[in-house]
């Protein structure tokens, strides 16, 4: 005998549909601040690019009627209030990008929750429960470390006063930056109460457009772990070294490399290495290097195997090190577990796409997002639209406006179920 899962109460209410040319024109006018050639976005969090960027998606908060609050990182919410005041249903994203991103990263979370509140605005409709619309800070964790910075300390995993610390790659910290830029507020952290939380996000990857899928319904985040690894060695002379007494920083970072890549490999699909930063020092064309700092990115979306390839890799870099006569030392950056989504939510997901017409099927996110922090705090889920090519951290990073307007039209769909659940 089966039985039948308890539904939460949900007061029927007409759901309008969103105004894609208004949305559209935000994501234009906001994909001008910290516009680089090429049609991409340089706003790394905290620059004056992002405050410009934050200044104007307030500014839009306060037009649309928001009550704006900023708490002690620079996350900034914006809430509608409803018939009660229960807990809020919120949704968003991150404004921040890479040095070289996308008009699309983020940003299309933050200003569709924008778009909903005016489409509701506009047919004169108030929820149950009140709505809310945030962008967090340093999602990209381009700048500082770790990415997701903001969400994680926003729902309490993460000490404030540690994150305010933080020193990024240009030696200033997060705290004097968001002082300067004028985002350091006053709200509290790790202290809200949310109903739910939804989150629209491009794919960044190929697997929507490849199979003609419309929307995705995410399943969950894969687990990342972040390292920095520091070689020191001994320079010397490039043509005066036999090779047999060289002590090679450059050599041993370059074996750590290869040997990720060939782990990733070996365990199939569902493991990821990369390695995106590389500085040699002292970096001349005809001398051996001293010292290599790299960081090293390793991703899946089952716990038990990215623990095993950290093991792996951490192994071969020690014997490499040994091998070579170098010091090998190494600091975490970030280190998540991979994150399953409420699954009333992917389910909610996938009916509501299949109502509207829509192609959809289940998938997990490669990438890190703001929702797998908050999944600690309250129901949370995803929403996929393609990426053009599977381009993404990439200046021509694009969105077919057909599928914005489709999954805008889902976010308010399914923001407008949750917000109006009684229980």
């Amino acid at each position: 005998m089966t039985t039948a899962v308890a539904q939460p109460n949900v007061i029927e209410l007409a759901v309008p549909q969103i105004d894609l040319s208004r949305l559209l024109a935000r994501i234009a006018a906001l994909g001008e601040v910290g516009k680089i050639d090429g049609g991409g976005v340089c706003r790394l969090a905290l620059t004056d690019a992002d405050r410009d960027g934050r200044d104007l998606v307030v500014r839009w908060m306060k037009e649309l009627g928001l009550d704006v609050s900023i708490d002690g990182i620079g996350n900034v919410v914006g809430v509608r209030a409803g018939r009660t005041t229960n807990a809020a249903v919120m949704t968003g994203s991150h404004i921040d990008t890479v040095r070289t991103g996308g008009r699309y990263d983020g940003n299309l979370g933050v200003l569709a929750g924008l778009e909903v509140i005016a489409a509701l605005n506009d047919a004169g409709i108030v929820t149950e429960r009140p709505l809310a619309v945030a962008f967090f800070t340093n999602e990209e964790g381009a700048r500082f470390a770790p990415d997701m910075m903001g969400s994680l300390v926003f729902q309490g995993d993460m000490e404030l006063e540690d994150a305010l610390n933080t020193v990024g790659i240009d030696g200033t910290t997060v705290r004097e930056n968001l002082e300067r830029i004028g985002y350091a507020g006053a709200a509290p952290v790790g202290k809200s109460r949310l109903h739910a939380f939804v989150e629209l996000h491009v794919e960044q990857g190929p697997v929507l457009e490849h199979e003609g899928i419309t929307i995705g319904a995410v399943t969950g985040v894969q687990g990342i772990h972040w390292t920095e690894f520091t070689v020191e060695g001994v320079s010397n002379h490039a043509g005066t070294t036999p090779m047999a007494l060289r002590h090679d920083a450059g050599l041993v970072a370059f074996r750590i490399a290869a040997f990720a890549r060939e782990v990733a490999a070996e365990m199939g699909a569902g493991q990821l290495a990369t390695v995106g930063q590389v500085n040699l020092t002292p970096n001349l064309v005809n001398v051996i290097p001293n010292r290599a700092v790299f960081t090293l990115d390793l991703r899946n979306t089952d716990g038990k195997a990215l623990e095993s390839a950290v093991k792996r890799v951490f192994d071969f870099a020690s014997e490499a090190a040994e091998k070579e006569g170098v010091k090998l030392t190494h600091r975490s950056l970030a280190d998540f577990e991979p994150v399953a989504f409420d699954e009333r939510m992917v389910s909610r997901v996938e009916t509501l796409a299949r109502e509207q017409g829509h192609t959809v099927r289940r998938m997990p996110s490669g990438a890190g997002h703001d929702a797998q922090m908050l999944a600690r705090m309250c129901p949370s889920g995803m929403i996929f639209v393609p990426s053009v090519a599977g381009l993404s951290h990439n200046v021509k990073e694009f969105t077919h406006d057909a599928d914005i307007g489709a999954g805008a039209n889902m976010l308010l769909a399914l923001m407008c179920e949750l917000a109006n659940e009684t229980a």
